[in-house]
């Protein structure tokens, strides 16, 4: 399984980050790599080096940076490795990207799986014109799970329809969302007992739906 290292000029934003995709992805290693030794910002080598050796469990390591020169120490790491093709340093949204990433690495994906999934995270996605399942007024799910579209819910609606050749998008209220983003899904915050509205686009948006409304069904395995 592909693991990550989040580097950061904070350590507590590193952590916190590390903290909020190992929700989404238990199994995934997510280390931080923030701050300085002695407790500042900034961004340290030897904390990303052994961050990269920790997160690496055979398949590969996919590092992401907050600001310019983490990146700067991210892509010194990975030439460094005595094989800089087991890990690669991804230009994404760093929260987004990094949610993103852990989902798509606790789905199975590989390297460039994982590192898409990061560099597409705020993507607005393109028009599928295949098929189109309820593209206006969509089909609306009742949400009976307590914590509705949030955390693990939201994470696991978003493997489910990822795996998918079709666009996906939640609509709650005035909001909508693309069902591939957890950060996205997390935001409409909708809660059990709401009702969103999902429609599908795409070769396989009729089995979106059913994977949907399955995940529903069963409140979402909590």
């Amino acid at each position: 399984m592909i693991g990550l290292v989040l580097v950061s000029h904070s350590a507590r934003l590193a952590e916190g980050l590390a903290e909020l995709a190992a929700q989404m992805a238990p199994d995934v290693r997510i280390l931080p790599a923030g701050g300085l030794p002695d407790g500042t910002l900034g961004t340290d080598f030897d904390a990303v080096s052994t961050a990269v050796d920790r997160a690496e469990s055979g398949d590969g390591v996919v590092l992401l940076y907050d600001l310019g020169s983490a990146k700067m120490t991210a892509d010194l790491a990975v030439e460094m490795l005595g094989d800089p093709s087991r890990a690669a340093v991804v230009d994404a949204p760093f929260v987004e990207g990094a949610v993103a990433a852990a989902v798509a690495a606790q789905g199975g994906g590989d390297l460039d799986a994982v590192m898409t999934a990061a560099i597409s995270s705020g993507a607005i996605p393109a028009d599928s014109p295949d098929e189109v399942v309820d593209p206006g007024t969509g089909t609306e799910f009742l949400l009976t799970n307590e914590v509705g579209l949030h955390a693990r819910p939201a994470a696991l609606l978003a493997r489910t329809v990822a795996e998918l050749d079709a666009e996906v998008t939640v609509r709650f209220g005035d909001k909508q969302a693309n069902a591939a983003s957890v950060l996205a899904l997390m935001s409409l915050g909708a809660r059990g007992g709401d009702t969103v509205t999902v429609s599908a686009t795409g070769p396989e948006a009729a089995e979106a739906l059913r994977r949907v409304n399955e995940l529903v069904a069963r409140g979402f395995d909590e």
